[in-house]
């Protein structure tokens, strides 16, 4: 498999809400709550100031997107934020580094100077692992941060990378 990362089109918003939806659904990792039909996909991705497929370039499948914005306005305006996610079965296969990479580029290429992490939950000891190998460097945390769906709360972490 050869992953290439595109500008998201209009033809992939009915995989790319899929693999939204996954990582909504296992309310684990994204704050929302509510899943996205396509029509509300396609307006989300395109509001963003950049979003990613990631594309299997020999099947055409999408593998994962990321989303890249501003994480405020004004004087912070600077810092973008970004969300990611995998196909479940492609996870595993260092898709998300490489979309975590191309955010990276995409945000300096775009103006931004910082990219922050606002809530990386405690369980999600994969991703914190990745962030840290990559550079990104971890300034707090939020007990009791992120509400599950069964009700239970897990921590959060902030994280920065200077870009």
């Amino acid at each position: 498999m050869s992953i290439e990362i595109c500008k998201f089109q209009r033809s992939y918003i009915g995989e790319m809400t899929e693999i939204w939806n996954e990582v909504v659904r296992d309310a684990a990792a994204f704050p929302q709550d509510s899943e996205l039909d396509a029509a509300q996909a396609e307006e989300f991705f395109a509001s963003q100031s950049f979003t990613g497929a990631a594309v299997d370039s020999e099947s055409g499948e999408v593998a994962g997107l990321y989303i890249l914005h501003p994480n405020n306005v004004g004087r912070c305006g600077h810092i973008c934020n970004a969300s990611y996610a995998v196909k479940k079965t492609m996870r595993g296969r260092h898709i998300g580094e490489q979309l975590v990479r191309h955010s990276l580029a995409k945000g300096a290429e775009l103006g931004f100077r910082i990219l922050q992490f606002n809530a990386v939950t405690a369980s999600n000891t994969g991703a914190q692992a990745l962030y840290e190998r990559l550079g990104f460097i971890r300034v707090g945390m939020i007990p009791e941060g992120f509400r599950r769906a069964d009700g239970t709360f897990d921590d959060i972490y902030i994280y920065y990378y200077k870009l």
